[in-house]
């Protein structure tokens, strides 16, 4: 799954904490990652280990600008993972990984800045 907005736009609306804690951000290991020709923008096709507790997942990134396909197994990422799986072309996306716009509006992906534990939530 990929979410595009406006860099330059207004914050969202306030929001309590409880619907912060609604959203279950957690990071993973790519474990995979195969090229999506079949997707209407440039797109990689990426699974990702969450862990035990919730396992191999799979996601489409519009992220091929700043992440070539090589540099990504192995790679740590932050992602939604309680989103209803989404069909995207001949894809079913089970998380939304994360990142932000670079200068040019391209996917940067969200990383931790050292190794964490597969699985860990997002506080």
């Amino acid at each position: 799954m990929h979410v595009t907005h406006d860099p330059a736009a207004a914050p969202s609306p306030t929001i309590d904490f409880n619907s912060f804690l609604a959203v279950d951000i957690r990071v993973g290991t790519i474990v995979d990652a195969k090229p999506f020709p079949e997707a209407r923008k440039p797109a990689w096709r990426l699974w990702i280990d969450f862990g035990p507790a919730i396992g191999v997942r799979k996601s489409s990134a519009q992220i091929t600008e700043n992440h070539p396909l090589e540099t990504l197994v192995g790679q740590q990422v932050a992602a939604v993972v309680n989103f209803p799986p989404r069909q995207i072309g001949p894809v079913v996306s089970e998380v939304l990984t994360l990142g932000f716009p670079d200068a040019d509006g391209k996917v940067v992906l969200v990383q931790p800045g050292k190794p964490v534990p597969n699985g860990g939530r997002l506080f």
